[in-house]
């Protein structure tokens, strides 16, 4: 039998919670202050436990979490989502965000060809322009 974790690594902690793909991101992440312990910067060693507040950027969304669990394993996604809660106030942010730019991208149409070589060059020519 397996007595009950107490602490954990945070970047183990981040990869089991999937957060990040790997390890190694999860280190990067960290190295490069993009994730905080109770509002300071940490080292990927720091070791976490039940009730600490992070806060975790990656990419454009933000998070700010409580751990509720410990793991080092990586389960599955189910299992995941048990060993954190999110506050209220980072999920409507990040779900306003995202409402944001789904609106900004929905008057964008692809073209629905590659384009010719009249219009190439009006492209290239546009690109010498913008380099002044």
């Amino acid at each position: 039998m397996t007595e009950p974790l107490h602490t954990v690594r945070l970047d183990l902690w981040l990869w089991a919670a999937r957060f990040f793909k790997t390890r190694a991101l999860a280190k990067q992440a960290i190295d490069t202050g993009k994730v905080e312990v109770g509002g300071q910067r940490a080292k990927p060693a720091r070791a976490i436990r039940i009730g600490d507040a992070l806060r975790v950027a990656r990419g454009e969304e933000r998070f700010e979490i409580a751990v509720t669990g410990l793991s080092e394993t990586r389960g599955p996604a189910s299992v995941a989502q048990t060993l954190y809660s999110e506050t209220e106030a980072s999920r409507a942010a990040r779900l306003a965000r995202l409402a944001d730019v789904r609106a900004a991208r929905a008057g964008y149409q692809a073209p629905e060809h590659k384009p010719d070589k009249r219009a190439r060059k009006l492209i290239r020519a546009l690109g010498d322009i913008d380099a002044l």
